[in-house]
């Protein structure tokens, strides 16, 4: 089935055909409903690389993300991928499981597709691989890693502040023994959330005590480092992890280990993914708006005729601390 048979259907031009499907040009409504009508019932599917060809204006966008299985990444893809299919765009996604390598192939995948604008979501980006998206020209958009510029967006979040509430509302709950679960810890975004807890319980010493431990992004990652944190005879009274994802794995491993949560033990989270509050207790968590997120990407690569694009800036997203069952006070105070 071809454009000529639904011209042929609809009775009208090939021209006519393509007016309507790429949305450009004026056609009479009585028209427009014909060809709609013929494409329907010839169940025609446009040849988008013709049609990109053909316009000029490529409809896709890329997004490279360092962990697909993390919902923190997926709902950000979700929010780009429903702006995108409103706007007649769609999304092709690379995840690179935090190698910089895979990163780097990606992304270059990407720019030889000549896509209308790249996200890149990820925490393992080189400085070098910046300078190249920059001088590339093609509309970028960086989370957490990058540096504004022309073409290039930088969203940022200060998770700095968002974990420094944290260990202060669990010190204002009597907790003096913490410990943070991480992963990846000597990545930038990952590493800040960490040095905010160092600093902030180092500013309440010498009456607290805490230590750090890292392993896998994920609810296997989160059980690992209780484990491996319990074996070590440090007790704490809260453990702080820098995302939900670790977190759920941290309240299995607890309730295994004979631990209830939070009263022999409080956790929190850091995202607030929609898992977060179906979690057996509910998980205290911060909240990182990621739909808000995914529509500003979009607007950032794909602007639209009645939204002229905006040049490269910076986004400062505040997070906002979500108390549920999952923190309560410390027995031992």
């Amino acid at each position: 089935m071809n454009l000529e048979d639904v011209a042929h259907r609809a009775r009208v031009s090939t021209a006519t055909v393509s007016r309507v499907l790429n949305d450009i040009g004026l056609v009479k409504s009585t028209t427009r409903a014909r060809v709609l009508k013929a494409v329907k019932e010839l169940n025609y599917h446009p040849n988008l690389h013709a049609r990109t060809l053909a316009s000029g204006k490529n409809r896709t966008l890329g997004m490279v993300v360092s962990n697909l299985e993390n919902p923190f990444f997926l709902d950000i893809f979700r929010a780009l991928e429903a702006e995108a299919h409103r706007c007649g765009y769609e999304v092709l996604v690379v995840n690179t499981d935090y190698q910089p390598q895979r990163l780097v192939a990606g992304v270059h995948a990407m720019m030889g597709r000549r896509p209308a604008g790249l996200a890149v979501i990820v925490s393992e980006v080189k400085t070098a691989l910046i300078r190249e998206l920059s001088q590339a020209g093609l509309p970028v958009v960086f989370y957490d890693v990058g540096v504004s510029g022309p073409n290039i967006t930088n969203i940022r979040v200060n998770y700095g502040k968002g974990m420094q509430r944290v260990v202060e509302y669990l010190h204002d709950l009597g907790h003096r023994r913490m410990a943070f679960v991480g992963h990846h810890t000597s990545l930038g975004p990952l590493s800040v959330r960490k040095e905010s807890f160092v600093d902030t319980m180092a500013g309440f010493s010498p009456n607290v005590e805490f230590t750090t431990i890292a392993d896998e992004d994920g609810p296997v990652g989160g059980r690992q480092a209780v484990r491996r944190l319990l074996e070590s005879n440090f007790a704490p009274t809260a453990i702080l992890c820098v995302n939900d994802f670790m977190a759920i794995g941290v309240l299995r491993e607890l309730r295994d280990q004979g631990l209830s949560v939070p009263g022999d033990v409080s956790v929190t989270g850091f995202d607030n993914i929609r898992l977060a509050e179906f979690t057996n207790p509910a998980l205290t968590t911060v909240h990182i708006p990621r739909e808000r997120i995914g529509e500003l990407v979009f607007e950032a690569l794909a602007p639209e005729a009645d939204r002229p694009a905006e040049p490269g800036h910076d986004v400062l997203i505040e997070p906002a601390l979500i108390v549920r069952e999952s923190t309560g006070p410390c027995r031992e105070g």
